[in-house]
């Protein structure tokens, strides 16, 4: 079983979400089951509706999954296991604040501490012998016993800790592959640890894969949007075109550089990713998601501005010369039928064509469309197409006309409203 743990206490980062896409690729290259677990043990720092929202956006990029589950449904188990550990003395009551630790040679009395009203949690005792962390993408990662020292695993309000939690999730799921970022290398140490001590003798491999890095070469800082999933939905990247993306960075030797994630099942391999960190380059998913709007059927692609045409979906097309993105062709297309500004040095030519146009025959060549407004405007040619690229686009730069206009004839009377 593969599984994706995300915590609702905020937006969904970019990493997580690149750690997610590779969870699903390998349980369906596995066939193995894909599980959801929303990390909420965490109550005081869970925003209301986060948990909603991380579904959505996996929804979004299609990452199907077989179960889906809050980790504080299991609450229960998780303090029946605390206290299993406590009962065997590899844990022990704690009643110093959560940074120190001063408890770990005094015997307190649990049932004595609640009726004192003294609030305590539960610590887990350090480990007597290196924790060795099993990782297919290199080799065995040793954290030094020392380097972990007792911490808490439930807290003074009965609730378990994200590292406890997440353990014991994965150890009664049977998670048997863990997919996360290198920055979790000691989360991984002390969950290993604690199954141990819970006489749980761990199956779960490890992938501990590089971070990715901001403009200044370090991890993205989550107080920046551009690290959020949400932020690249706003500027108008396409699902597809992520994936892609995130799938590319640190890989070796890609065999094709634009693919979707069915594609990408049948060739990537976990194993060619490298343990170097990757920069996040906006410039190279703007290339992607070009590529990703060019290879989307006509009709498709059209229903994102409010239509279902073909023909506009060419219109579209036009433009990817000029924009990358759903956003920057919005810009352009949107214009095309919005009513046009007469509020320029054309004001009087475009009018005049206006007039033309609402009283002209359906004319389908451009040729033939340009010579009817010659003949009838008496413009010189020069200024008939520069007036004419305004009424008609809203802009005075763009893809000829003569391009364009196969695409609009249909909606002539509307655009050059």
């Amino acid at each position: 079983m593969l599984r994706f743990a995300p915590s609702p206490t905020g937006d969904m980062p970019i990493g997580n979400l690149r750690v997610a896409i590779l969870n699903y690729l390998v349980s369906q290259q596995s066939n193995l089951p894909f599980t959801i677990r929303i990390e909420d043990s965490d109550k005081a720092h869970n925003i209301e509706g986060k948990d909603t929202e991380i579904m959505q956006i996996l929804e979004k990029f299609a990452l199907i999954h077989d179960s889906v589950f809050h980790q504080s449904e299991h609450l229960h188990m998780h303090q029946t296991l605390a206290i299993k550990l406590l009962e065997e003395k590899k844990a022990f009551i704690c009643t110093c604040a959560a940074q120190r630790c001063e408890c770990i040679n005094v015997q307190h009395d649990a049932s004595l501490l609640k009726k004192e009203k003294i609030p305590f949690s539960i610590r887990i005792q350090q480990p007597n012998t290196d924790i060795v962390v099993p990782d297919i993408l290199s080799e065995a990662y040793i954290t030094k016993a020392e380097t972990i020292e007792p911490f808490v695993i439930l807290r003074a309000d009965g609730t378990p800790t994200d590292t406890f939690a997440c353990a014991c999730g994965d150890m009664l799921s049977g998670v048997t592959l863990i997919i996360r970022e290198n920055t979790s290398l000691l989360e991984s140490a002390k969950q290993e640890h604690i199954k141990s001590l819970l006489n749980f003798e761990s199956t779960s491999k490890y992938a501990h894969i590089a971070s990715i890095l901001d403009k200044q070469n370090a991890p993205m800082a989550q107080e920046d949007e551009k690290t959020y999933v949400k932020w690249l939905f706003a500027q108008g990247f396409i699902p597809d075109a992520i994936i892609n993306y995130l799938l590319t960075l640190g890989y070796k030797e890609i065999p094709e550089e634009i693919f979707t994630l069915p594609e990408a099942i049948k060739w990537f391999k976990l194993e060619n990713i490298s343990l170097e960190a990757s920069k996040f380059d906006l410039e190279k998913l703007k290339s992607i998601n070009r590529a990703h709007l060019k290879n989307m059927p006509d009709v498709q692609l059209s229903t994102l501005f409010g239509f279902a045409d073909a023909e506009v979906g060419k219109l579209v097309k036009l433009y990817l010369s000029e924009a990358s993105t759903i956003n920057e062709l919005a810009l352009r297309i949107r214009p095309i039928f919005a009513k046009k500004s007469l509020n320029n040095a054309y004001k009087e030519e475009m009018m005049l064509l206006q007039n033309i146009i609402m009283d002209a025959p359906m004319i389908s060549q451009y040729d033939e469309f340009i010579s009817y407004l010659k003949k009838n405007s008496n413009l010189e040619e020069e200024t008939l197409l520069n007036a004419l690229r305004l009424l008609l686009t809203g802009a005075d730069t763009g893809p000829n006309l003569c391009d364009i206009y196969p695409f609009i004839k249909a909606y002539l009377l509307e655009v050059a409203s």
